[in-house]
């Protein structure tokens, strides 16, 4: 569930459809509308929620003159709000506009994205200080086609140090006639002086509704219960619900539930199969899955217990009960550790390729102890 923004079935730059940030979208057409669009805006919120789709609808509707030219209907927008005529920020598909920020061939637009390293042909870890440069370069020249320049940055937490300065550099002297989109999702960890030149932009994430409703467009083979279980999971992110239904997430989910529900005393031979199904090779975004999974619902019963409920509710029935036997069991400090080793070893185990079924044996082994202390 980590990497791309959004869908696994269509890229940002190619996603006409947004849902659920209607507010966002009326704060930057105030913006536009006012005569006075700032340089800078920075796009925020968790993974998965539409940010850089979001980025791309705004960088269409300003290189389309913000739609200033078309009549009523022209292109059959449905509208973000529902209404007929081009409303909101849409550009249809069949605008020559859409067409040519999806391929990539606009002249005024331009993605900074990390790079793939030519000297080893594999994605750079970070996007570098040239790259940033020569999107400033970009930005300064004369619009083309006479309107704006347009850079959409996914995402800018993926700047090395060298690279945020001269990111900063540019917005401190922004040239004329020239909009910088930044995509994050950590804008704390930003330069202060960063965030200061930018006009914030936070996304929410969606409610489970209008998760479980994209399910439906996106994937209508899924059955509704489990289109509903698996908005449930994907806590108001349409893109991590998408990347769930895609790696069979909500098996995943329900096996480790059945293994949870059997602490402290997991049944060994069932416990070794999953840790194989997750080892094998290929597997690596299943493990990942699987672990974000566990993570996440340690984080919901920690917090739950913090204040002092009983457990979240349940999403499929094999978690019924679970979480208040849990509490009941040991305290919120204990599943805190447990959370915060189930993330350490996910993340050491995926960035040092390391055994993936010994490190969900590992985890099996400190909720165990958690029980039993």
């Amino acid at each position: 569930m980590s990497g791309a923004d959004d869908t696994a079935f269509l890229k940002p730059s190619e996603n006409p459809d947004l849902i659920g940030h209607e507010a966002a979208e009326e704060r930057f057409l105030s913006a536009w509308h006012s005569g006075r669009l700032p340089h800078g805006w920075l796009i925020t919120g968790p993974r998965g929620i539409g940010k850089a789709t979001f980025a791309f609808r705004v960088a269409r509707f300003v290189l389309s003159g913000g739609g200033a030219n078309k009549p009523a209907g022209l292109f059959g927008d449905p509208g973000l709000f529902g209404d007929e005529g081009p409303g909101g920020l849409f550009v249809a598909p069949n605008d020559p506009v859409f067409r040519r920020v999806a391929s990539g061939a606009h002249t005024d637009m331009n993605t900074l994205q990390r790079t793939v390293n030519p000297d080893t042909g594999k994605l750079r870890t970070s996007i570098t200080v040239s790259d940033v440069r020569r999107a400033g370069d970009f930005m300064r020249l004369t619009p083309s086609e006479g309107g704006w320049r347009v850079v959409v940055v996914d995402c800018v937490d993926e700047m090395n140090a060298n690279a945020a300065n001269a990111l900063l550099k540019i917005l401190e002297e922004p040239p004329n006639r020239a909009l910088l989109l930044l995509v994050s999702h950590a804008p704390g960890r930003l330069l202060p002086t960063i965030r200061s030149r930018c006009r914030q932009l936070p996304l929410k994430l969606l409610g489970s509704d209008q998760v479980s409703g994209l399910l439906a467009r996106q994937r209508p083979d899924l059955p509704e219960a489990e289109r509903h279980a698996i908005a449930g999971l994907a806590d108001g992110s349409p893109g991590r619900a998408l990347a769930l239904a895609e790696e069979d997430g909500l098996t995943l989910y329900r096996e480790l539930m059945l293994l949870l529900s059997h602490l402290p005393r997991p049944p060994v031979a069932a416990l070794h199969l999953y840790g194989d199904k997750l080892a094998r090779t290929g597997a690596e975004e299943k493990f990942r899955t699987a672990t974000e999974l566990l993570g996440w619902w340690l984080g919901r019963l920690a917090r739950s217990g913090a204040r002092g409920e009983g457990g979240p509710p349940p999403i499929v029935p094999e978690e019924e009960g679970l979480a208040g036997r849990l509490l009941a069991a040991a305290g919120v400090d204990r599943w805190i550790g447990v959370w915060e080793k189930t993330n350490r070893l996910a993340d050491d185990t995926s960035r040092l390729n390391l055994d993936r079924k010994q490190a969900m044996l590992s985890v099996f082994h400190a909720l165990q102890s958690a029980m039993k202390a």
